[in-house]
């Protein structure tokens, strides 16, 4: 029985989505992951829907106990981690890799991409921040959830732009 090549990327990209929840870098303030940076180039490289498809997969994935989430298994596994306080972030990753595929479609302007991954970005702290409020007072949502995260994540994107610009182009679906 031959697996269908999407199946095989959309697997593969899972797979790095996982390690890249896993491997945490050294930065100011916090450390930081991958994470988000991958999402976005999920979305550049597989496309809108393909895009958004495999990040919910990962997401079923961490949901049914399989410990690809950042700090799992030892902050738990399954549901409960979802529903937790980061749920809300990894919920956004769903949109954000939706509107990078859909950003990398529509420009090839490094500005407008740019531009485009940062609303994606955005959509991910909107969602994660109001998920957040539900374990923060508000007054903490911002000095915890998303203050600590900025810079990290703006260098994320700069790569983002950056990677996805030197990428071979039958490797951006956006742009095939």
């Amino acid at each position: 029985m031959r697996i269908p090549l999407i199946c095989v990327v959309v697997i593969g990209a899972t797979l790095l989505l996982t390690l890249s929840a896993k491997i945490q870098v050294p930065f100011f303030p916090v450390p930081m992951t991958l994470q988000t940076g991958v999402v976005l180039l999920i979305g550049i490289a597989l496309g809108p829907a393909f895009g958004a498809l495999t990040v919910s997969l990962y997401l079923l994935q961490g949901a049914m106990g399989l410990p690809v989430f950042a700090g799992t298994p030892e902050k738990g596994l399954g549901l409960a981690y979802l529903l937790g306080p980061t749920g809300g972030y990894l919920i956004g990753f769903v949109p954000a890799a939706y509107i990078a595929g859909w950003t990398a479609q529509k420009t090839s302007a490094l500005l407008t991409q740019f531009a485009g991954y940062l609303v994606a970005m955005s959509v991910i702290y909107g969602s994660g921040v109001l998920w957040l409020s539900n374990f923060l007072a508000w007054d903490k949502v911002f000095e915890l959830g998303v203050l600590p995260f900025l810079l990290g994540d703006l260098v994320k994107v700069v790569l983002v732009v950056l990677i996805a610009g030197v990428a071979p182009t039958h490797l951006r679906r956006g742009h095939s």
